[in-house]
């Protein structure tokens, strides 16, 4: 059994390492894009904001119908976002409640999948780098259980 394990650990370690072909300077810009997201919307920094979207950023999140209270996909731009985040929304969360922490999950030649933790809510992004820098194309948000509850929003939808 435990050399089953063993050989099962070392199959997933091959393969978790086979996707990731990130050199140490495209993780830390990477990470970077990241930061300017979520720190950009805390400070109410637009044009911060705006440098780590690429202009075709579809960001989505499942949220309650306000007439059927069914789950419906809600959009926004990049557009849209910011200019939600020159409008300060996020700068209405107090400093000590500010949370950006970056996960990069996988790195595959110009494309990766990042997790950023923010104040009520994980977003799941896709980056893509182009013309040298890394940009965010795609976003899929959740709110954390405490936000649902915080809201009256339910679990499932």
């Amino acid at each position: 059994m435990a050399k089953i394990m063993f050989t099962a650990l070392a199959a997933a370690a091959v393969i978790a390492l086979a996707g990731s072909d990130a050199s140490k300077s495209d993780q830390e810009a990477i990470k970077q894009t990241a930061l300017d997201y979520g720190q950009g919307w805390y400070e109410g920094n637009g044009e911060r904001m705006e440098r780590s979207l690429h202009p075709d950023l579809a960001k989505r999140a499942l949220m309650p119908d306000p007439r059927s209270g069914k789950g419906k996909i809600d959009h926004m731009s990049a557009m849209s976002l910011v200019q939600a985040t020159k409008k300060g929304y996020g700068a209405k969360v107090p400093t000590e409640q500010r949370r950006t922490d970056v996960t990069i999950l996988e790195v595959f030649g110009n494309a990766a999948c990042v997790k950023l933790e923010m104040h009520d809510w994980i977003d799941y992004m896709h980056m893509v780098k182009t013309d040298g820098r890394w940009v965010i194309v795609n976003v899929l948000w959740e709110l954390t259980p405490e936000a649902k509850k915080k809201y009256g929003i339910p679990d499932e939808l």
